[in-house]
């Protein structure tokens, strides 16, 4: 299966590397390229790609707001983002988690592991390093109880006991392999308890989990 991306960068240079990267891949292919925010909104409704790899600063309009409006409530079947920014500690990366992103890469890696970024994000695994799992949590817990649409419309009261269990476990970043370690079960088993969970929740994917779960203070800073 070939994972179609679109590419967002006002830097045409960067457009045009991270381009040539993706197509020399067989699994993967450029679905289109954008130079701000507003295009990449327009492609990705008419391109319909799996994946937007998205700058988060741009000119007019960022990629947080782009983030917002691509992965939005009134999409059917939004894309996955692929935040790309300079610094891991930017508090733009915050936002754009909180935006709807489905994880993050540094533009100052080798370009090779924005390839694996690309997959792990259009499989819909959460791509956040546990350092950054606990900035995220840092964050949560100095702003407190967030304003945004996270928590308001997520009823979390019909997940079950081991469901919670499972919802906590991977809100400190523990991988599919990981929970089926830590808690013992097969890692068919864990699979379902978290899908079950994204479709209880109305999460997209993992990184939307563990944005809503840190909003409506289910997982207690650590």
């Amino acid at each position: 299966m070939t994972v179609s991306v679109l590419v967002a960068d006002d830097e045409a240079l960067l457009r045009t590397a991270f381009a040539a990267l993706i197509e020399a891949e067989e699994d993967l292919r450029v679905a289109g390229e954008a130079a701000d925010g507003r295009q990449a909104v327009e492609l990705a409704a008419r391109l319909s790609p799996d994946v937007v790899l998205m700058d988060v600063r741009m000119p007019g309009m960022d990629g947080i707001e782009a983030t917002r409006l691509i992965t939005g409530a009134h999409v059917a079947s939004p894309p996955k983002v692929l935040i790309l920014t300079t610094f891991d500690l930017d508090k733009y990366v915050f936002q754009a988690l909180q935006a709807g992103a489905s994880g993050f890469a540094l533009k100052s890696r080798p370009l090779e592991e924005l390839l694996s970024a690309i997959r792990v994000v259009a499989e819909g695994e959460a791509l956040l390093a546990p350092s950054v799992t606990r900035r995220l949590i840092g964050h949560f817990s100095r702003a407190g109880r967030a304003t945004a649409d996270g928590d308001r419309d997520r009823d979390f009261t019909q997940l079950t006991e081991r469901e919670h269990e499972v919802l906590s476990l991977v809100a400190r970043g523990l991988s599919n392999a990981e929970l089926a370690d830590t808690l013992h079960l097969s890692l068919p088993t864990v699979k379902t308890h978290v899908s079950r969970i994204l479709t209880k929740v109305g999460a997209r994917d993992r990184t939307q989990l563990v944005v809503f779960a840190y909003e409506a203070g289910l997982v207690p800073a650590i």
